[in-house]
């Protein structure tokens, strides 16, 4: 049977090409808001830390009515290192929506997204967005999107994928670029038309794919997934597995069914084929799991992730200020967070060390990991965390390592200045074209060597540049890459900075503290211009004397100290040096903080 009043569809594309501002205009279009409600821009950015950023970090479902047909929509991340929330969900969906941005056009994370819905045989609608841009590119864009499924070995069906026009902010779709469009009619209409409706036999035995997993303090977890056949009922009992057999099957029952309307979940008592439902009420319920009919238990393959790329080391903090702002201090705790982690997010592998006190955490990127270290800062957690490293492979005997495939976009003038750092982190140049006054470079380069380079990119660039990059292969290893060019200023004693003891240090390099913060002996204050570490008194005073003028101190001016990020701080670090991250703080430090025994142990190397 087809369900021709339902259609479920993905949106998918490269960070900041609009995905989520559609969806605002997909939504007030669609009547999911009053006429007089006040909504928030990117209503899907709902977790605090995608507001702040302006970014989409994990997938969420919404839907719109339109001819009284329900449209699904998933709204998905755009940045490589969520790359794993847009896999899982397209085992949801029948068709996905291409963005792709007027003037920027088809960037890593395009491809990315683009040949993972094409291996599951998705029908594909592009949609060119932001043609309200001064500078867009319309005539260019269609060729580029064509080449780009060349490219990927789209079949023939999917090379005939219609093309529309868009402004997600002013909410209007048009056919042909040259007349104005005035709603998102169109897009809703080739939606109806193009993606094939949910199919299925509503009488056979019930049984669904689990592809995404929250979790409610009041009733444990629960799990998103597609009805891919028969009806699921509140209270019926269901056999419960995967398809890789790494569970044994087991019997439970469904306590509660829950279907999505605009932005509310609104409870149900039965689902049919096709719709997404959120169920509760199954213990220990696991991406990738299948919900099937006691009757006739038959687990659904699931798409495989692809593997994480980058490790760092979570463990207790130990420092001298340790338990001072954290509400979960101890390693049990750090090890519950972190296990819990990993039943939301499939990317992401935790595994134990020779330490109790220590985790090994491996994610897609540098922004995938620090993502879930401000989600555990924000919850009361407090922890310390070494320097990224990437994960090597062996391959046919060969040491393997990570290749990203990097895209650069920037002013003519500052090309010289990006090539040579380039030319030092060992990356090739594919590409190079111009466009109006800028240019794209295209390289592939070693994941270790983007490795602190955002930082130095936008100062080489006067912050006008653009870079994105996306996991392309794995390639033998390329040599030494030199990690920072940098040492650190190194807190000589314990207590509290003072102005005599920072206007003396501030000679020696930049500061990242100012006057009355406490520091304690192996913290880093600040970064030497030299290679070498220097050991910094920040603590120390200006004795008195009786003839001390009243003002004599008025002539000591401080630089105002350059404050890092936690994205920052963890481009900073050096395999030496540790990041403690509390909810209040973020400080970097030594592994040794013991100036003397530090000075002996570089010694003995």
């Amino acid at each position: 049977m087809v369900r021709e009043d339902l259609r479920n569809v993905a949106i998918i594309a490269h960070v900041d090409h609009g995905k989520t501002t559609l969806v605002d205009e997909m939504l007030k279009q669609g009547g999911a808001f009053r006429d007089n409600q006040v909504v928030a821009e990117r209503v899907m950015d709902s977790n605090a830390i995608e507001r702040e950023r302006g970014i989409t970090i994990l997938a969420k479902n919404t839907s719109v009515c339109y001819k009284d047909v329900k449209i699904n929509i998933i709204d998905t991340p755009g940045h490589a290192d969520f790359g794993g929330e847009v896999e899982r969900v397209l085992k949801m969906v029948d068709g996905v929506i291409l963005l792709v941005d007027a003037a920027e056009g088809c960037m890593p994370q395009t491809r990315f997204v683009l040949s993972k819905a094409l291996e599951l045989g998705l029908r594909v609608i592009v949609v060119v967005n932001k043609i309200d841009r001064p500078d867009a590119r319309l005539d260019e864009i269609g060729d580029e999107v064509l080449e780009l499924l060349l490219d990927l070995d789209a079949s023939e069906e999917q090379l005939e994928s219609p093309v529309l026009y868009c402004s997600g902010r002013q909410g209007t779709a048009t056919e042909d670029y040259n007349v104005p469009g005035e709603n998102l009619v169109p897009l809703f209409e080739t939606i109806l038309s193009y993606i094939p409706a949910p199919e299925g036999d509503p009488d056979g035995e019930m049984q669904m794919l689990i592809s995404s997993i929250d979790y409610n303090d009041y009733v444990g977890r629960i799990g998103i997934g597609r009805i891919e056949r028969g009806k699921l009922r509140v209270g019926q009992q269901v056999t419960v597995g995967d398809f890789h057999e790494n569970k044994k099957p087991y019997n439970s029952k469904v306590v509660t069914i829950y279907q999505i309307q605009g932005l509310n979940r609104v409870p149900v008592d039965e689902a049919e084929v096709g719709d997404i439902v959120w169920i509760s009420g199954i213990e220990n319920i696991t991406i990738g799991d299948t919900i099937c009919d006691t009757n006739r238990y038959e687990p659904i393959p699931f798409v495989k992730i692809s593997e994480p790329t980058v490790e760092m080391t979570f463990s207790v903090n130990d420092s001298p200020f340790a338990g001072r702002e954290g509400k979960f201090v101890t390693s049990r705790q750090l090890r519950d967070r972190l296990f819990r982690e990993i039943l939301r997010d499939v990317s992401l592998r935790v595994s134990e060390t020779e330490s109790t006190d220590s985790f090994r955490v491996a994610g897609r990127g540098e922004m995938h990991l620090s993502i879930l270290i401000e989600n555990m800062r924000r919850e009361g957690y407090e922890l310390s965390v070494s320097t990224p490293r990437v994960l090597m492979r062996e391959i046919d005997g060969v040491q393997c390592e990570p290749m990203e495939r990097l895209v650069i976009d920037v002013p003519e003038e500052c090309v010289g200045s990006v090539m040579e750092k380039m030319g030092t982190r060992k990356a090739e140049m594919t590409t190079m074209h111009p466009q109006g006054s800028r240019m794209r470079l295209e390289f592939i380069i070693p994941s270790r060597g983007l490795f602190g380079y955002k930082s130095e990119f936008l100062t080489d660039t006067k912050g006008e540049g653009v870079m994105s990059s996306v996991f392309d292969s794995y390639q033998p290893y390329k040599g030494d890459i030199p990690r920072r060019n940098t040492g650190s200023l190194v807190s000589f004693e314990t207590g509290e900075a003072v102005t005599y003891g920072l206007y003396n240090a501030q000679e020696r390099g930049s500061l990242f503290i100012g006057a009355g913060t406490p520091v304690y002996e192996g913290m880093i204050v600040g970064a030497s211009p030299k290679v070498e570490d220097l050991v910094v008194n920040v603590c120390k005073k200006k004795h008195l004397t009786n003839t001390r003028a009243s003002g004599s101190d008025d002539a000591l001016r401080l630089v105002p100290p350059r404050r890092l990020s936690l994205e920052d701080s963890l481009e900073f670090i050096a395999d030496d040096e540790l990041l403690e991250v509390t909810p209040k703080s973020i400080r970097i430090r030594k592994r040794i903080l013991d100036n003397s025994m530090r000075a002996k142990a570089k010694a003995k190397q």
